[in-house]
């Protein structure tokens, strides 16, 4: 598989990434009031990077795309007090409209978690290969990550630890780290994982999330082992759930999990032969789609 022109897409020309404020905006229109506005939340490990995908679709449909860099955040928030303050970050840039979430992976959990704390404020959610609460069934053998999980479950200074060697990786031998976190890769992420765009774009997420993106990396993974199950009654806003049937990262179990306890959804799109960033970029040009329709 190809990536296509969003991996591919010279330099950052319609993305601006604003350091201070710790959020990537990509341009699809001339200001954020005249075009709709979709949150992105990137992966863990992961980095606003990943948002250039957006690129291509979000400027055909004339949507902006923000995605905020959480590992930038304060380290220090954590529970509802790290939602609400995405919340108010994504009020600040969205100038009172209405607004569309997209969670990949374990995003997903961020962006349920945060739409909490914007009831009236989203219109919808996209989840797209998505990690379902560990307490909600018995999940976690099927995943690729289980071990990951086990340590921030079970030995959270084991996983601290693990963290900063993966961190020694991602600076010095960031293809070796690539290497170990695609070696169980299935599906479409299989020829995925041997395109040199999506090499490096990857990369360079694993050397944000892992180098100065440590703390932040650990609060979202240490958070999302914790149990949620309960929350998920508490979300209002319709759900759509983008799920490849070969992802071992995620398991399509997790994908009909949500769809069975989630209150409002929309409806689930399982994809053939697709697994987790397969998926991911399957689903993006439809989502823009859907959103600016």
């Amino acid at each position: 598989m190809q990536l296509g022109p969003p991996y591919n897409h010279h330099g950052h020309g319609s993305q601006q990434r604003n350091h201070d404020q710790g959020y990537a905006l990509i341009e699809g229109a001339n200001d954020v009031q005249s075009g709709r506005l979709l949150v992105y939340f990137h992966g863990v490990p992961g980095a606003p990077q990943e948002a250039n995908v957006f690129d291509a679709p979000a400027q055909a449909h004339g949507l902006q795309v923000l995605c905020i860099d959480r590992f930038a955040m304060d380290s220090a928030l954590r529970g509802d007090a790290y939602y609400q303050a995405l919340a108010a970050h994504i009020t600040s840039v969205a100038q009172g409209q209405v607004v569309d979430f997209v969670g990949f992976s374990m995003g997903a959990f961020i962006a349920l978690q945060t739409s909490r704390f914007l009831p009236s404020q989203v219109r919808s959610i996209h989840l797209v290969s998505a990690a379902a609460p560990l307490d909600g069934g018995d999940f976690l053998e099927a995943l690729a990550g289980k071990h990951v999980f086990r340590l921030a479950q079970k030995a959270p200074w084991l996983f601290g630890l693990l963290t900063r060697w993966q961190g020694v990786l991602a600076r010095f031998a960031p293809g070796a780290l690539f290497g170990m976190l695609f070696a169980s890769a299935q599906g479409g992420d299989v020829a995925l994982a041997k395109d040199a765009a999506f090499q490096a774009v990857v990369k360079s997420a694993l050397q944000s999330a892992f180098g100065g993106g440590q703390a932040g990396y650990r609060r979202d993974v240490e958070t999302y082992v914790q149990p949620w199950a309960a929350s998920l009654a508490t979300i209002h806003a319709p759900v759509h759930l983008w799920h490849g049937d070969a992802d071992n990262w995620s398991s399509p179990a997790m994908a009909h999990y949500l769809q069975a306890t989630l209150p409002h959804v929309a409806g689930l799109q399982l994809m053939p032969g697709l697994s987790h960033y397969s998926c991911l970029l399957a689903a993006l040009p439809k989502i823009c789609t859907q959103v600016a329709a």
